[in-house]
């Protein structure tokens, strides 16, 4: 027996030298099992992670005997369930199954009520919810003239990193919403929603360690979700799955501005459009070809300035290293997504044809369900692009259009002339589109109204506040600007994501239920502070365009009048 324990350890030294992964696993276990022992006589002592930013020490405990505390430790050897801490809110580098995520985004709500709220946008074919927590200074109203942006993780079961990374922004803005100027002012003027899991039942199905291969990838019908929604250049006949349709129904209801979904398998942001008019049949998802031509938006260039805003605060992404020899590498770290490989039926491509949103791929991992020890690396690498990023909802041009008496007028159309894609305004006459600096011509088409063209300037520093009032027409407009449909879409607006409430902007106040705002806030970050600086547009008063005094005069018809840094244009 003594022969056989000796012969086997062995095997085990020959096998740590020859695998230092299974070397690695061995350790982290035998450290996991110190750290029970330690526990079980109740000394005290546990593993600590040094913490990448203010959000506090992060522990990984066992289970200590009699005292309700459970391992984050994949490797733990008691096989205990492990469980989010709201004592001390703190969230461990590990994988977290659909019930310790419940958990975890529930007892945040709990502890943070001022700042998230929790819904489920449906179910998966299998019946686990599609869970979106919503990280503002206004979480459960929408904040008039301040825009909604999204994330999205794991719309791929086996590709987890993004998941935990959702999961760890959340608790990075919640835990610096008091300390960090820059967070506070991203969460005082954004509502950000983020669903970590849009696959639950593919992650169930995947295995942690597997860099490559299919399994889980699908939802538990076998569709690969990514490949499920409408398509720009072709018809899409795969079958709609629940997780679609929920996607599709979320995105009716709330107008997002600016959007990020999160895989794996490569480092790289791609980009609109996924697919051409002269794609062929959807190719594999294993086995890709690099020669394909690119497959360009009216807004390539916001696109290719929001990839690289991601990449070049990623920690390796912006170098353009190739994650396999075979595999390409990317100038930047980002690409234009049928360049890449085209494929019919992709989110992003829904988001902006359909909405107007600006979504962006982002493949944060060369392997697809990396070990949990590496998460850390991962997150410090994406945790600056991640709020980065976000902050871009606030580039460009935004305001309200309003009839001559100040009502908002809902569903608006407006184009941004050269760029044929269309954007709607939402039912308090709000609009957003993200730009780079120069100079646009924006036209405006409502049904009863007479349409106009407003001509507008876009600076670096902040956005511009763009207000255009609609005459009505004696006859109905014919709609100009085409966006597709979908006969799945619910138009119903939901009552609990989109309310306003009464609050102080400054000496006004909004108005509920008329619609009309007397005078609102909107906050831009202060480059010299990290803060934020205020400024208040009027909406009421007829199309107004504030742009800063530059050098010489601004010519343009109107009357002009000088308020601090800034020509207000009145027409």
């Amino acid at each position: 027996m003594q022969l056989r324990i000796r012969f086997g350890a062995l095997l085990s030294l020959l096998w740590c030298v020859v695998n230092p992964t299974f070397a690695a696993t061995q350790l982290h276990a035998a450290r996991s099992a110190s750290v029970a022992q330690q526990a079980a006589k109740g000394d005290g002592e546990v593993r600590a992670f040094e913490p990448s930013s203010n959000v506090g020490q992060i522990f990984s405990l066992d289970r200590a005997a009699g005292g309700g505390l459970y391992a984050f430790d994949n490797f733990s050897i008691t096989h205990e369930p492990r469980a989010y801490r709201p004592d001390i809110g703190a969230l461990d580098f590990v994988y977290h199954n659909q019930e310790e995520m419940t958990r975890y985004l529930r007892e945040t709500v709990a502890r943070y009520p001022n700042l998230t709220a929790l819904y489920s946008i449906g179910k998966s074919a299998q019946g686990r919810d599609l869970w979106v927590l919503v990280v503002s200074a206004s979480p459960y109203e929408h904040m008039l003239g301040k825009p909604d942006v999204k994330y999205i993780g794991n719309i791929h079961g086996n590709e987890a990193v993004g998941r935990e990374l959702l999961l760890h922004l959340i608790q990075y803005l919640v835990s610096s919403y008091g300390s960090d100027p820059y967070i506070k002012w991203l969460l005082d003027n954004t509502r950000i929603h983020i669903l970590p899991s849009l696959n639950p039942d593919g992650y169930a199905a995947s295995k942690e360690g597997t860099c490559d291969g299919g399994q889980g990838r699908y939802n538990s019908r076998g569709f690969d979700l990514n490949r499920n929604f409408p398509d720009y250049f072709k018809q899409n006949n795969k079958r709609s799955q629940p997780e679609t349709e929920a996607v599709k129904d979320w995105i009716s209801k709330i107008q997002f501005v600016l959007s990020g979904s999160l895989h794996g398998g490569a480092l790289v942001v791609s980009y609109p459009y996924d697919n051409t008019p002269n794609a062929r049949l959807p190719l594999s998802s294993v086995f890709h070809s690099y020669t394909s031509q690119p497959s360009l938006t009216p807004d390539d260039d916001v696109f290719k300035h929001l990839s690289l805003t991601y990449a070049n605060n990623h920690g390796k992404m912006s170098r353009g290293v190739a994650c396999k020899t075979a595999s390409p590498s990317f100038e930047n770290g980002i690409t234009n997504g049928a360049a890449w490989y085209p494929l019919t039926g992709g989110m992003q491509d829904f988001n902006y044809v359909w909405h107007g949103c600006m979504e962006v791929t982002l493949e944060v991992s060369c392997c697809k369900f990396p070990p949990a020890y590496e998460l850390r690396k991962y997150w410090d690498d994406n945790q600056l692009s991640l709020i980065k990023f976000l902050a871009e909802a606030h580039r460009g041009v935004q305001g309200f259009v309003v009839d001559p008496t100040g009502n908002p007028i809902e569903r608006a159309q407006l184009k941004i002339k050269g760029r044929d894609i269309g954007f709607t305004t939402t039912k308090y006459g709000e609009f957003w589109r993200v730009l780079l600096p120069g100079v646009y011509k924006l036209e405006v088409y409502a049904d009863g109204y007479v349409p106009k063209d407003v001509d507008f300037m876009v600076v670096e520093q902040h956005p511009t506040l763009l207000n255009v009032t609609l005459q009505p027409s004696k006859r109905t407009t014919p709609n100009i600007v085409q966006q597709p449909s979908s006969s799945s879409f619910n138009t119903q607006q939901s009552s609990m994501l989109d309310t306003v409430a009464t609050h102080s902007a400054g000496t006004g106040s909004l108005a509920v239920g008329g619609g009309q705002a007397d005078r609102i806030t909107v906050h831009f970050p202060d480059p010299a502070t990290g803060g934020a600086s205020m400024r208040q547009p009027q909406p009421q008063q007829p199309a107004i365009l504030a742009l800063p005094v530059a050098n010489g005069d601004v010519a343009r018809q109107g009357t002009a009048t000088t308020n601090g840094d800034r020509i207000i244009f009145t027409e």
